[in-house]
């Protein structure tokens, strides 16, 4: 079982910015492939971003140039930097880990609300 629990989510208008973090707790004994989701109401759950095991990055095109996923393996922290943000990036974010980069993920945090206004 691995815990999965995000911060930093806030208010902020419109151009600002934001990092969110998820701490990885429990089974670590192996690097997972991590990403994090979103989901605006009445929306689908959207995957902005995903790190792979070896280090590999991709980005939806709604948040690439402007969202950096990165991790902190020695805190067992993900993290998402997120720049020039919109008013609809506003939506509930989730951090997830899996042992490869497949959707559905198998593990997710609880979630933390990002609102951008105009």
């Amino acid at each position: 079982q691995v815990q999965l629990v995000e911060s930093g989510g806030g208010s902020v208008q419109a151009g600002g910015s934001l990092r969110l973090s998820c701490v990885a707790s429990g089974n670590l004994d192996r690097t997972y492939c991590m990403g994090w989701f979103r989901q605006a109401p009445g929306k689908e759950r959207e995957e902005i971003a995903e790190i792979s095991p070896t280090g590999g990055t991709a980005y939806a095109s709604s948040v690439r140039g402007r969202f950096t996923i990165s991790k902190d393996g020695a805190k067992n922290t993900l993290y998402l930097e997120m720049n020039d943000l919109k008013p609809e990036d506003t939506a509930t974010y989730y951090c997830a880990a899996d042992y490869v980069c497949r959707d559905p993920f198998l593990y997710w945090g609880q979630g933390t609300q990002v609102t951008v206004s105009s």
